[in-house]
Order: structure tokens, then sequence, then C-alpha cells
């Protein structure tokens, strides 16, 4: 009983790291600041994830917009879209359409 009560203080104590699971589209925004920073060489001010569509079975899209500023100090927004097979996470296309909001 005495070993019990030291194990169950010893928990509350140290309680485990709660370890939270990465979102489905955190691969995917990862490639988007990626490629969108080797596009236009320049730094990527904020990031958002707008969704995935399932286009087919077979490719599936996912969407970012990322606010860039370039080497001149111009800031502007590019939506990000990453098409790809959604079993083999294969990237079929990357699209880049550059926005001013």
């Amino acid at each position: 009983m005495k070993q019990l009560v030291i194990l169950i203080l010893v928990m509350l104590m140290f309680p485990t790291a709660s370890i939270e699971a990465m979102p489905e589209y955190a691969k995917w925004g990862k490639i988007a600041v990626e490629e969108t920073q080797k596009h236009y060489k320049a730094a990527i001010i904020d990031y958002k994830h707008i969704g995935r569509t399932e286009l087919t079975p077979k490719k599936s899209e996912e969407k970012f917009k990322l606010w860039i500023r370039n080497k001149a100090g111009n800031e502007f927004g590019v939506i990000v879209t990453i098409q790809f097979n959604p079993s083999t996470e294969i990237v079929q296309s990357i699209q880049f359409s550059e926005t001013n909001r």
C-alpha cells in the first residue's frame, strides 16, 4: 500500500508531457513554406492553412496563404496550392498565386 501511495505522489509531482498530434496539413505546410521561400527568395511573415479539398480519389489539394516580404521590403500574399496523391503522398504540382490581401 505504501508503494502505491509513493507511486501516485511521484506521478502527481512529475506529470508526463502531453503529446499533441500534429495536424494532417503540417507536412504540406512545411512544403508550402519551403517552396515559397525558394520561389520568391523572401521571408515568410505569416502563414494560414485554408483547407483541403479531395478532387478525385487519387488527387487531393491543400491550400495555404502565406504573407511574405521580399528583399526590397515589399509585402504581399501568396496562395500556395499543393496537389498530391493522398495514398502515396507524392506531390503532383505546386502553384503560386499572388494577392495583395
